[in-house]
């Protein structure tokens, strides 16, 4: 899911070396976050005009977090 996100990302963005994702332990409803870090001048990029691009970013990991029954959540720092 790590290598999903970092690799959905460097597609976006032009400083790709940024991109870091750090994980968290699932919590008590079994939550995994993913905590997306990129470069200051690569945010809008990443979040897109009224959010559009976090939310389809979002979309797509929820779907393959299915998949692979999790639940997770996307927070873009």
């Amino acid at each position: 899911m790590k290598d999903l996100l970092i690799s959905i990302t460097k597609g976006l963005v032009d400083n790709p070396d940024a991109v870091v994702v750090d994980v968290d332990e699932p919590n008590e409803e079994g939550v995994i976050y993913y905590h997306l870090h990129v470069a200051e001048e690569d945010m809008g990029r990443v979040i897109g005009k009224q959010g559009r691009i976090a939310k389809a970013i979002r979309v797509v990991m929820r779907a393959a977090a299915t998949r692979n029954d999790q639940k997770i959540s996307v927070e873009i720092d």
